[in-house]
Formats: structure tokens, C-alpha cells, sequence
């Protein structure tokens, strides 16, 4: 009974550091979007960055689902097989868009060096988190009661951004 307890307590440390990470993570895309892909670049402006807006739309649409949900909740069941497909979804996508921005356009080394670090941030993320969601999918479907007090409330936040930016890069593409 003690070592489940201890186990359980390791745990709930992975979920918060993992958050902890998740913040990071949203932070620095923060940063690319607004610094890299409006402000420099300006990619919504470009007729040859249509397919690389849409990409970003539905990737900042998964985002705002993983990081406005994990500081609040838990996704238990087969709910844990709909977050690992989105977290996959959003490892295709980004892969994706290496390659499209590749092909249509020449990245400033700054932003190059950003989707690194933000790949090994996004990396640790997962390998905090990806264990503690095969432990999810053994319960009961549903959602679990995880709350991380501020860094949840700034995700949250942060999350809004993220589907408004989607919104705006789908926009974009279409004119």
C-alpha cells in the first residue's frame, strides 16, 4: 500500500514538471508565430505559404486542445487514445511543415534553430507524458481532475492565442 502511494506521488511530479515543459513549449511558439512567422516573415501575406498556413491552422488547433486541457484535466480511457492521436497528429504535422517550408521558402537561421529547440522541449514534454497517458488509458473513460494552479491558467490563456492564430493562418490561406 505505501509504495503505490509513493509511486503515485512520482507521478503526480512527472504531470507537473511535464507542465512545467508544456509552458516552455508554448512559450516559445508564442514567440515563433508572433516573432518569426507575423513580424518578420509576415508568412499570412505570402501567396506561396498557403499549404504552410493550413498546416499551422490545424497544428495550432491540436495544440489548443493539448495544452488548454492537461493543466486541468486528465484524459482517462479510451479518451487517452484520442489525446495520443492528436499528439501524434501534431508530430506528422510538424514534420509536414518542415518539409513545405523547405520547398517554398528560406528560413532565417533564428527560426531555424527555434523548431530545434522547441522539437527537443516538445520531445521531453512527451517523455514525461507519454507514460503517465498508457497509465490513463487503464481507467474508466472519462476525465480526471489534474489541476496545476498557475501555469494551468496561463496555458489556458495561451491556448485561446494559439486558436485564435489557427483561426487567422486558415483566413490566410484562403485569400
Amino acid at each position: 500500500m505505501w509504495a503505490d502511494l509513493s509511486v503515485r506521488r512520482v507521478d503526480r511530479r512527472k504531470v507537473k514538471v511535464a507542465i512545467w515543459i508544456l509552458l516552455v513549449q508554448a512559450t516559445l511558439g508564442a514567440f515563433d508565430t508572433l516573432y518569426y512567422h507575423e513580424y518578420k516573415l509576415k508568412l499570412p501575406q505570402g501567396d506561396h505559404t498557403k499549404t504552410e498556413l493550413k498546416l499551422h491552422a490545424v497544428r495550432d488547433f491540436c495544440y489548443a486542445i493539448i495544452i488548454g486541457s492537461l493543466g486541468f484535466v486528465t484524459w482517462q480511457g479510451g479518451f487517452a487514445y484520442v489525446l495520443a492521436a492528436i499528439l501524434l497528429a501534431e508530430i506528422v504535422i510538424t514534420l509536414w511543415d518542415f518539409v513545405e517550408e523547405d520547398k517554398v521558402r528560406q528560413l532565417p537561421a533564428g527560426e531555424r534553430c527555434m523548431h530545434a529547440i522547441m522539437g527537443i522541449v516538445y520531445g521531453a514534454f512527451l517523455a514525461l507524458v507519454l507514460p503517465e497517458l498508457w497509465s490513463w488509458s487503464h481507467l474508466p473513460t472519462g476525465w480526471g481532475a489534474s489541476y496545476h494552479g498557475i501555469p494551468a491558467w496561463i496555458l489556458l490563456l495561451i491556448a485561446f492565442g494559439v486558436f485564435v492564430s489557427g483561426v487567422r493562418d486558415i483566413l490566410a490561406s484562403r485569400s
